[in-house]
């Protein structure tokens, strides 16, 4: 990434700071970001490099994954009392009745609490996978964010000494004792530099690292046995789903790589000419494996429209803005935020959008990026092959798939179907048969179609809120403008295809929601109307054993041109 050679500065309240340059930041600086000489980036004092530092984590993601021996024994006793425990209560409660996914998602929360910071992490992964996972137990699992208990501050204040090599006291002149935010791998406390800056200082857990590696190895090894097994995990792919969550918690291990993950996303935005999404600056020196130290940033939770809208802000704008910035990273430069969700964003009194928590963030090599980028260009025109080509691309199909049988045996060359003018019986029967076709040509739910997915998931959730009076077909095209605009000779060199308002099947787009061509405008709240009416066939329709949130998955995943 860029390295410019100037000495570091320092500048609070600096206007027009020169690091805008390189990085999406805010205009009033506490201090000024050179990649270069930020010290935590390069080896010293026999630490590894930050590319090497990367390197590390992968490769012991991949050990942690494949483990040559059997995991740790006592705790995979704790992991079968704990989730057994829940299991079998729900066997002898639940299943089979009318309460039978609610009861289950009761049960596995407090025992993914009692198990501690991995499966925390890893409840609140789920818990921002609407879409992807049962509905139930993406409300439970909600509950995790907001219930982990912080560690006492003596401790932190302990682990923030060992890091920086310094008592608090030469470092901060005020260090609040009490979290603003505290989750399953870190806490946040707000606090104040000895050199006048106010910010938050994000400081890991004390034995977080040591259990994370037994967890992991634990959940690689029982991972192959539930394949085909539980009905949830038929296309998101337990093995896969593993290795996903030991890539993103290894890396989340050590600060230094989220750091450098800051940079790296304020750096596409900065080239993509991003100005309506932020990052918040790392400090040049205050960055350790378990202490990240960075801008404070203010502003509106996600979720809190109303008050936007009260301050003058275009909540609209503001989606739009947050949905291009995402596609533009994933699309163009193949690097993107993983795990967006109402408690990693918030909006400034300016209307920007600040990222934060870049722990998960997603790396595409050039493959993958561009099939990405096939995936949405044939969306966009409604080109079911380049659509099937492109998830085979991105490993949802084996490499060997027939793409003309594909498109044949899951019916994606037939006019869209209205799924409000059939009964719950064809509804239940139609996708019942997409799955069974699905699952015999070997699909899975790769990982980095899965933060994908569940990322374009939350923001289309999100129009509930900002923007549920927006005429989503005008979104459309003005997104599809945009990226003419600014990319569409790259993307027509790329991939062949010439980005125009011409380009997009609106129609399609109308008869696959319900709508007809008389429909010219359609706003989130027309298709709230349709999508709760197709609910509640299902849900009428559901034998308590029938998984038909996995259905409304696959159905929702295998047709992104139609939702």
């Amino acid at each position: 990434m860029i390295d410019p050679a100037t000495p570091i500065e320092r500048a609070s309240g600096l206007d027009d700071p020169a690091d805008l340059a390189i990085g999406a930041f805010t205009p009033h600086a506490p201090w000024i970001v050179v990649p270069a000489d930020m010290t935590w980036r390069f080896a010293r004092n026999g630490d590894p490099d930050i590319v090497s530092l990367r390197k590390q984590a992968a490769d012991l993601a991949r050990t942690l994954v494949h483990p040559k021996h059997l995991p740790s024994v006592g705790r995979v006793l704790t992991v079968a009392y704990r989730l057994g425990g829940a299991l079998l209560l729900w066997g002898a409660r639940e299943r089979g009745t009318p309460e039978s996914r609610a009861g289950l998602s009761r049960r596995l929360r407090p025992a993914f609490e009692h198990l501690g910071p991995t499966y925390i992490k890893l409840g609140q992964i789920i818990s921002s996978g609407e879409g992807i996972f049962p509905e139930e137990l993406v409300e439970e699992f909600r509950l995790l964010r907001d219930r982990v208990a912080p560690e006492p501050f003596a401790i932190v204040r302990r682990t923030v000494e060992e890091d920086l090599g310094r008592p608090l006291s030469a470092v901060f002149t005020s260090f609040d004792s009490t979290p603003i935010a505290s989750a399953s791998i870190a806490q946040v406390h707000s606090a104040t530099l000895r050199t006048g800056e106010r910010v938050v200082v994000k400081v890991q857990r004390s034995r977080v690292a040591p259990l994370v590696r037994l967890d992991i190895a634990a959940m690689a090894w029982i991972a192959p046995f539930l394949v085909g097994r539980i009905p949830v995990s038929a296309l998101t792919n337990p093995p896969a789903l593993v290795e996903l969550f030991a890539e993103t918690i290894v890396e989340e291990l050590d600060f230094r790589l989220e750091a450098q993950n800051m940079l790296d996303i304020a750096e596409v935005f900065a080239g993509t000419g991003q100005r309506k999404v932020v990052v918040p600056r790392p400090h040049p020196e205050l960055v350790t494996r378990r202490v990240l130290v960075m801008e404070h940033l203010h502003g509106f939770s996600w979720g809190d429209a109303e008050g936007m809208r009260v301050a003058g802000i275009d909540t609209a704008a503001v989606l739009r803005a947050s949905l291009i910035a995402f596609l533009e990273g994933a699309l163009i430069y193949g690097v993107f935020h993983g795990d967006l969700h109402g408690g990693n964003m918030m909006v400034q009194t300016d209307g920007t959008v600040a990222l934060l928590d870049f722990g998960i963030t997603a790396r595409l090599d050039e493959g993958k990026r561009q099939a990405f980028l096939r995936l949405q260009m044939g969306a966009s025109t409604n080109d079911v092959t380049v659509q099937v080509e492109a998830l085979r691309d991105l490993g949802a199909l084996p490499a060997d798939s027939d793409i003309e049988a594909v498109i044949r045996d899951l019916n994606l060359d037939r006019p869209p179907i209205d799924p409000t003018t059939l009964t719950a019986e064809e509804m239940v029967s139609e996708l019942r048969e997409v799955t069974k076709a699905l699952l015999g040509y070997g699909a899975r739910l790769p990982k980095e179609l899965m933060l994908f997915v569940k990322n374009m998931l939350f923001l289309n959730g999100a129009m509930a809120t900002m923007a549920p009076d927006v005429d989503i077909l005008g979104e459309i095209i003005a997104i599809v403008t945009y990226f003419n605009e600014h990319h569409g000779e790259r993307i027509a060199s790329e991939i062949g295809v010439v980005v125009s308002d011409d380009t997009i099947d609106l129609d399609g787009y109308r008869a696959a929601m319900g709508f007809t061509e008389d429909d010219q405008a359609i706003t989130f709240r027309d298709l709230q109307e349709r999508r709760e009416l197709i609910a509640k066939r299902l849900e009428a329709h559901e034998h308590p054993r029938r998984k038909i949130p996995l259905l409304r998955a696959i159905y929702r995943i295998i047709r992104p041109a139609r939702d």
